[in-house]
């Protein structure tokens, strides 16, 4: 499709479906009414039927209040906070949950949840460190235990609350205790110290499910935890796949997408049918990322098609040429041609695996204000990306960027960008994160402001954490409606819906983060009887109206 065409397109799209987005937040007022044949096309474009509006709401206005705030008419069950018991064998919940996504069993009713954990507490977990400054072993084993993901086996009881299935034949830990296997490029290398197997993964942040239903989990800030516990660091910073379904299915590690502070993975299909995974690199001037495999998706293949991740070539963005720069070590090394010491530092594929930061931006990748999430709009494949704040460059409260890949083919090595939206006083919300999509081409995306930064300075106006419904489509493109507010100190994460948007699942991560000692709390979400401290926590929103 051309680009005229294109944005023809989402013209008339836009007075349809983007027109009945902001009428049904209570804003109708503002934009012609919508026809029948906008949704139409959006439950065409989504693959399934739309049964619910996911925008039936009236925005609320920021607020500090300890709880998780939303608009009238919805509400929130806690399916499963930290501690808490997840099967018949005693695992617990992780600390610090992020990513959900939720696998159906029985549609909007019964199916699994994973949820990512990506760090711990000294002063909620673990205990302090000794008068020695380390961990000890016990210690240390609380740490690892805490972080990586849960699988829960979740379900809508006939009062229509959402609760944790304790069980299921499914639900258990993966942990940074769990075994993973390495794959691609940098597997027995000698940039991992020859390994083939390695223990763990932690720091997870976001991630992405896969065509073949499994659940693609980034790693992201693991260089302390991997200290503390004296692990070899180069083992981590990967993105790594489970099956939550099947436990025979081995963790792994997927070094061909590189190794460094991965947010997510978003996936899809290029023209031609070989796999895309775009990624973000959460620091500040990170580039972002573009993985194309080798060899084409063949559905019949079902979880075989794995395979795809190990091999492929790693690009990233630059923006000032609108290319996509591959990660090869012949680029590197061309690029380091005549200093002897990136020129050791780099010898292979491997090399360039482990050191992916660096070898970026060697090659001319562009160094962007903290890349968080990037998704693939469902809708009309422009990517998006949570570019969510660099005080170092003055850009304090960050913004979401699209990425208009060229002849709308996510295999393209060519692109154009906006910046869809901005941060700030004047759009209500600032440092935006992750982000996920409703059918009707909405993105919906949670902020992440310091927690020791919030309602002060600059920040006051936003109160606490919140998450907004931005319109990629129609009048009101690109304006943030708030949805809720998340606790005290609190920051929400891993948003995700189930197949018919009848159920939001939303983590509350790090409520009362600011805490110094457990006499004097500065949060108590989620406010159940028995706890004694902030417990972070999964829950479940329902309210979506047909």
């Amino acid at each position: 499709m051309s680009e005229l065409n294109r944005r023809k397109f989402l013209t008339y799209v836009g007075t349809g479906v983007g027109a009945l987005t902001v009428a049904s937040t209570g804003l109708g007022a503002m934009v012609p009414k919508a026809e029948a044949r906008g949704v139409e096309a959006a439950s065409h474009l989504f693959g399934f039927q739309k049964k619910v509006s996911g925008l039936n709401f009236k925005p609320i206005d920021p607020t500090d209040k300890d709880d998780l705030v939303l608009p009238r008419g919805y509400k929130y069950d806690v399916v499963a906070a930290y501690g808490d018991v997840i099967n018949k064998k005693g695992d617990t919940f992780g600390f610090n949950n992020d990513f959900t996504l939720y696998f159906p069993i029985d549609g909007d009713k019964r199916g699994l949840l994973w949820v990512n954990h990506e760090y711990s507490s000294d002063l909620f977990v673990h205990g302090a460190r000794p008068a020695n400054g380390k961990y000890s072993a016990a210690q240390i084993q609380k740490m690892l235990y805490s972080q990586g993901g849960s699988i829960i086996e979740v379900y809508r009881d006939k009062e229509g609350t959402w609760k944790l299935d304790t069980d299921s034949k499914f639900a258990r830990r993966i942990t940074g205790l769990t075994p993973f296997q390495l794959t691609g490029p940098a597997k027995g290398s000698k940039a991992v110290g020859g390994a083939t197997n390695v223990q763990g993964t932690f720091a997870n942040c976001s991630g992405g499910k896969t065509l073949w239903g499994t659940v693609l989990s980034a790693e992201e800030n693991f260089e302390s935890t991997s200290k503390d516990a004296g692990l070899n660091d180069t083992h981590y910073g990967w993105i790594v796949e489970i099956d939550p379904f099947d436990p025979n299915f081995k963790p792994r590690k997927h070094t061909a997408l590189g190794r460094f502070n991965h947010e997510n993975a978003a996936v899809g299909l290029t023209n031609d049918n070989r796999v895309v995974v775009y990624m973000g690199d959460d620091k500040k001037d990170a580039c972002v990322y573009k993985f194309i495999s080798k060899n084409k998706y063949v559905k019949s293949r079902g979880k075989a098609n794995s395979d795809l991740l190990e091999e492929g070539t790693l690009y990233a963005a630059n923006m000032g040429s609108g290319k996509w720069v591959p990660l090869t070590i012949e680029n590197v090394q061309k690029a380091v041609k005549g200093n002897a010491d990136l020129l050791k530092k780099f010898q292979t594929q491997a090399d360039v695996a482990v050191h992916c930061h660096e070898a970026a931006l060697l090659v001319g990748g562009t160094p962007t204000d903290r890349p968080e999430d990037v998704e693939i709009s469902p809708f009309d494949k422009t990517v998006f990306i949570a570019h969510t704040n660099n005080d170092k460059h003055g850009n304090f409260h960050g913004h979401i960027t699209r990425f208009i890949e060229d002849g709308d083919d996510l295999g393209a090595l060519t692109f154009d960008f906006e910046i869809f939206a901005a941060g700030g006083k004047q759009s209500g919300f600032s440092a935006p994160d992750n982000l996920t999509f409703d059918s009707l081409g909405n993105l919906w995306t949670v902020t992440d402001m310091s927690s020791s930064k919030l309602n002060t300075g600059i920040y006051t106006h936003f109160a606490n954490n919140g998450m907004f419904v931005i319109p990629t489509i129609g009048k009101n493109t690109g304006e943030a409606f708030q949805f809720a507010s998340a606790p005290v100190e609190a920051e929400l994460t891993g948003p995700s819906f189930t197949p018919n948007e009848t159920t939001l699942f939303l983590s509350i991560q790090h409520p009362g983060e600011e805490t110094e000692n457990l006499n004097n709390l500065t949060s108590k979400w989620p406010h159940r009887k028995g706890d004694t401290m902030p417990r972070p926590g999964v829950v479940a929103i329902t309210g979506f109206k047909y």
